[in-house]
């Protein structure tokens, strides 16, 4: 049943939908103009509670309202115009569905009558998205059109979150009806458990209880939760060592000793150990994706396993597990607390820390930079107080690797879909979310010059965000790959890429570069230090690999380890007595 507030007068279309978005709340819209959504945007021209960014390419709004999302828990919103205006959404709008983003997103349609008619900039842009969404409206009468904004915010935000679509025809937008917006909306088909079962986690404290090598293994669904503060004293309390996956990192903080780092492909040699060897594996908001089974016959194989989680569908769909608990993570946490007490982890974690000591990350330093180091170094520069808004690639695992996350909501990346472009619109969207911290945009010179367009929009809207390029002249995971399972056979993976530091002056942005080593932190600080946006680009090793690496579809027992030669192709003859191991312990 829906309940409707008493403000009723007679609007367009188009002024429905404003007043609506007006009524929700929404902040910033990121979005593009076309015919079709003319009528919305002369709206817009009037209204002051709503900031529009306008984004250079469609795919960067969605990308800017997923950061802006995951940067402060609220929903994205987008709008763009029908035909390629929706098309060009959709790769945004995947990568938000994997990685369970709330956002929604306003598209326009050519009139009703002439859906299914080939018209000029037509696409049936709820049929293509309808696999990508949790759900997909297309808005049939303008006196739906309320209601159906009032569903669509409320569908995209609660239980396991995710994009909704929502399809505006013009003829829709320019009709009027009178003007009512739900308080509530309630629907049938829509249960969400919350608790988890009593039983359930009853059963859950007597393993937990019996436990001697206990491992949390936490995903991206604890942050959604708004579950860390839970997470931590749940820890804590039973002091149980705590692994995350990529978008879980921040959801414990690493300075602690509790704290493995990320598991899986490109995890921590100790954390990949933990979990193989652990006799218990408590997963809270994660989904056992394959980036951290690898075969998943050989994972974890000892284990009892407990999974907590909102969606029952992820529930024993990759791993079968022993205790499932459906319901909200920070609400399951807390029943979960008085049930629980401190167990003997003391032999285990010293287990732990003796393959901390054996097997730390590390990195081989030298005049010519690593990847590693730059990361390194932004950490210790902003002591962990930062929003890292990542690309994809290989230094997407060195931010997980060599930057300690203390806070919730400071590591953003594309998880699932693995988003190339990703980053740079993303930082957008997270520094219109919180000024309370540097906005740190990470990307390959791969990765920044798919989405470069959108440095228009930080110019024109002088957004503080800095832009660090990670140049090494390759597609640099994909090269690594070639490199370690087909013979070096380097193809199409070589990349130029125009002078970052003239086209960072083109666009009147202050722009800055290192070639070596010791000139890493100076450059750095002089990036940091900027009150607007900045480009510092660093060029590193070309062949540097990321390790530890789990090949793809193998275990634990395959796990490459930093091997003792590995270096640059040709540094070695350069610089012999440069090169030394580094290592790194976060926090």
């Amino acid at each position: 049943m829906t309940q409707q507030n008493s403000s009723q007068r007679l609007m367009s279309g188009a002024e429905i939908f404003v007043r609506s978005l007006v009524e929700e709340g929404v902040e910033v819209i990121f979005g593009y103009p076309g015919g079709v959504v003319i009528g919305i945007y002369d709206v817009l021209l009037d209204v002051t509670d709503i900031k529009h960014v306008l984004t250079r390419h469609e795919q960067g709004a969605v990308h800017a309202a997923e950061g802006y999302a995951r940067a402060s828990g609220r929903p994205g919103v987008t709008l763009v115009t029908s035909g390629p205006g929706g098309t060009n959404t959709v790769t945004g709008i995947a990568n938000a569905y994997l990685d369970s983003i709330p956002l929604v997103v306003f598209t326009g349609q050519v009139p009703l009558k002439l859906i299914g008619n080939d018209a000029f900039q037509e696409a049936d842009i709820v049929g293509i998205t309808r696999p990508i969404t949790k759900h997909n409206y297309l808005v049939r009468d303008v006196k739906e059109l309320a209601s159906i904004i009032k569903e669509a915010f409320y569908v995209a935000t609660t239980g396991r979150p995710g994009p909704v679509l929502v399809d505006l025809p013009k003829d829709v937008l320019s009709s009027k009806a009178m003007f009512e917006y739900p308080k509530s909306i309630k629907m049938r088909t829509y249960d969400l458990p919350y608790d988890g079962h009593q039983k359930q986690l009853e059963k859950a404290a007597v393993l937990i209880a019996k436990a001697k090598r206990p491992v949390l293994y936490v995903g991206g669904g604890t942050i959604l939760s708004n579950a860390s503060e839970e997470l931590t004293k749940f820890a804590r309390k039973t002091k149980i060592p705590v692994t995350t996956t990529l978008n879980g990192l921040g959801a414990f903080p690493e300075s602690d000793e509790l704290s493995l780092g990320m598991l899986g492909m490109h995890g921590t040699w100790y954390s990949n150990s933990a979990v193989n060897y652990a006799d218990l594996l408590i997963a809270v908001g994660s989904r056992f994706d394959d980036r951290v089974t690898g075969k998943l016959e050989s994972f974890s194989p000892d284990s009892k396993k407990i999974h907590i989680d909102i969606d029952p569908t992820n529930i024993s769909k990759n791993v079968k597990v022993d205790v499932p608990i459906v319901g909200d993570v920070k609400r399951v946490l807390q029943q979960l607390m008085p049930l629980v007490k401190a167990i003997d982890t003391k032999d285990w974690m010293q287990t732990i820390n003796n393959w901390k000591e054996e097997h730390p990350l590390r990195y081989k330093n030298g005049k010519l930079i690593r990847s590693q180091y730059v990361i390194q170094k932004i950490s210790e520069l902003t002591k962990g107080n930062a929003v890292m808004v990542s690309d994809v690639g290989q230094h997407q695992m060195w931010m997980a690797q060599f930057f300690s996350y203390q806070q919730p909501r400071t590591h953003l990346t594309s998880g699932g879909l693995g988003t190339m472009g990703f980053s740079l619109p993303a930082s957008i969207g997270a520094a219109l979310a919180r000024n309370d911290m540097p906005i740190i945009s990470v990307s390959g010179d791969g990765g920044i010059q798919m989405n470069i367009q959108e440095l228009a929009t930080i110019v024109q809207n002088n957004i503080p965000i800095k832009i660090i390029i990670i140049n090494n002249g390759y597609l640099g995971m994909v090269r690594q790959w070639q490199e370690l399972f087909w013979h070096k056979r380097y193809s199409q993976v070589e990349l130029s890429a125009p002078d970052f530091v003239k086209l960072a002056d083109a666009y009147g942005l202050p722009g800055f570069r290192a070639s070596y080593t010791d000139e890493v932190e100076d450059v750095l600080k002089k990036v940091l230090a900027e009150k607007g946006p900045a480009i510092a680009e660093f060029k590193v090793v070309r062949e540097g690999n990321v390790y530890p690496m789990i090949p793809g579809g193998q275990s634990y027992n395959e796990i490459l380890d930093v091997p003792e030669n590995e270096k640059q192709e040709g540094e070695e003859k350069e610089l012999p007595e440069e090169l030394q191991f580094v290592t790194f312990s976060k926090g």
